[in-house]
């Protein structure tokens, strides 16, 4: 296993190589974040970037939303995956929104996890995002990177995966971090073509040093 002290010099690396690493879905507000996660579910950030203005330009808040007809909230998202089960639960979402929060987004991640279609990893973004919360949400990417690096066994869970990112990097660099794995996950340390030879992490990653038999 990668101890911590060898895990924040890779992070440091890691960091160098992305230093803009930035959430990459586009919103003007909490709720639109909300939405915008929930939507980038199975998806890409750039698909989900194509629909929402669209989505956001007829249905800009909650209230408006909660009165959204589903049939038409499917044409608008259609081009992303899973778009007929998002498109319940994004309205529904908005309506619970209004009935339980009025209107307002909860800033308490087990309240928000109670919204259709929001787990634990939408809930950090939310909160770390709109709020500065800090939090770090483990998508493929940074669960992919953890594993690579070996800091979690293979088959932990994202709780796991999470819990240890938290243990070893400090809290107010947990947002922040966050973006960094994401970024080096989805443009250098890929799941299909990961590029280890030029890897200035490589020292510190067990993955790559077996793939290249070093």
């Amino acid at each position: 296993m990668l101890n911590k002290k060898d895990f924040l010099k890779a992070l440091n690396l890691i960091e160098q190589m992305f230093p803009e690493a930035h959430g990459e879905l586009n919103w003007q507000t909490p709720f639109q974040l909300l939405i915008a996660t929930i939507l980038s579910a199975q998806a890409t950030d750039k698909g989900v970037n194509k629909a929402t203005p669209a989505l956001f330009a007829n249905y800009p808040d909650a209230k408006s939303m909660a009165r959204a007809d589903i049939l038409e909230v499917e044409g608008y998202i259609k081009t992303i995956g899973l778009y007929h089960m998002k498109a319940k639960n994004i309205v529904r979402t908005a309506q619970m929104l209004l009935e339980k929060f009025d209107g307002e987004l909860p800033k308490d991640k087990k309240l928000m996890q109670t919204l259709p279609g929001v787990g634990r990893k939408t809930a950090n973004v939310v909160l770390a995002e709109a709020y500065g919360i800090p939090g770090i949400a483990v998508d493929t990417h940074v669960e992919r990177i953890s594993k690579r690096l070996n800091i979690v066994e293979e088959n932990a869970s994202v709780l796991d995966v999470e819990r240890k990112l938290m243990a070893y990097i400090p809290e107010e660099k947990w947002v922040k971090s966050h973006h960094h794995l994401i970024f080096f996950g989805r443009y250098h340390c890929t799941a299909k073509n990961p590029d280890c030879e030029s890897c200035p992490v490589l020292k510190y990653c067990k993955f790559g040093q077996e793939r290249l038999g070093v």
